[in-house]
């Protein structure tokens, strides 16, 4: 029997590393930012300035619009940072260090990311503002999209270890990564983690050329819990694409948690990277690469995977 972390000790690990990525995501993004614009890098604004951006948010006056559904507004930011740390307790640190691990770990991870829509959609309604409803229609547009890509790359990690169990997936890859076992799967996954954080080229729902989507009518607090709930996501994709596709705590030298971390640390700079090196694509173009291109390739890496356990 595995042991587990108590319920109390859980909910603080889990609040903990998020708001610590929180924080990690807004330094890597302006970290990135710098270094691809060619400016000067300010290591104390790097560090000083998230926390001095969210100070500001938490004392603006916050403004609101005619007739809106007040309380879904307040709780669309809570449910998808809900959804952010059920995401990351599927992800185990080591094999006896785990805040939750099912038999359907897999199944757990992926309705935590299908879910993802209802609080986006939800955060778009909720104003009563055509630009936020719109916002939330394309992002419904994006997720039906790429869910099946992304459930199709997260299967086909399972059949190694023949189990939905994440602790199982990781310890089936302790003599070969699934990155090398499946070579299209964690391509495919990034670009889903991408899309389900509304992030870099795929910030399809709170893009510019809405007024910034669901969030234009957002102020105050509201919008920072927003911004962290956004990060919040980025960092459980991060954690369990380095569980389901780098081995999760398998490496030398190191111990299996640092492991975990240096490697969600590398996916998480490589989302991040995504919206300073990439164009923001339309719609139109993602839906039609999606049901085209990412649904055979996805199909096509899980008839490798399957090919190489037989």
């Amino acid at each position: 029997m595995r042991p587990y972390v108590g319920a109390e000790l859980a909910i603080l690990a889990i609040g903990g590393t998020l708001i610590v990525g929180v924080y990690l995501v807004a330094v890597l993004d302006r970290l990135l930012g710098a270094v691809v614009a060619g400016a000067p890098i300010r290591p104390f604004a790097l560090v000083v300035d998230p926390a001095r951006s969210a100070a500001q948010l938490l004392v603006q006056q916050r403004r609101t619009t005619e007739r809106p559904d007040a309380p879904g507004w307040a709780f669309a930011p809570a449910l998808f940072f809900g959804l952010g740390a059920l995401a990351l307790a599927m992800v185990p640190l080591g094999p006896n260090l785990v805040v939750a691990d099912p038999a359907t770990g897999f199944v757990v991870f992926s309705a935590a990311i299908a879910f993802v829509m209802i609080a986006v959609f939800l955060h778009g309604w909720s104003p009563n503002s055509p630009f936020a409803l719109h916002g939330a229609y394309r992002y419904g547009a994006a997720a039906l999209s790429f869910q099946i890509p992304f459930l199709l790359a997260m299967l086909a990690t399972a059949l190694p270890a023949q189990s939905l169990s994440i602790v199982d997936i990781v310890r089936a890859q302790e003599t070969l990564w699934n990155v090398v076992r499946e070579p299209l799967g964690l391509p495919i996954y990034l670009i889903v983690g991408v899309g389900v954080s509304f992030w870099g080229p795929l910030n399809l729902s709170d893009a510019s050329d809405l007024a910034e989507g669901t969030s234009v009518e957002d102020s105050g607090i509201g919008r920072l819990l927003w911004k962290v709930a956004r990060a919040g996501m980025l960092v459980a994709v991060a954690a369990m694409g380095a569980a389901g596709f780098l081995g999760g705590w398998w490496g030398p030298l190191l111990p299996g948690p640092v492991w975990v971390l240096v490697k969600t640390l590398v996916l998480l700079v490589m989302l991040i990277a995504s919206g300073h090196l990439l164009a923001r694509v339309r719609i139109e173009s993602f839906v039609l690469v999606a049901w085209a291109i990412l649904i055979p390739l996805a199909l096509l890496n899980v008839f490798v995977s399957g090919a190489t356990l037989l």
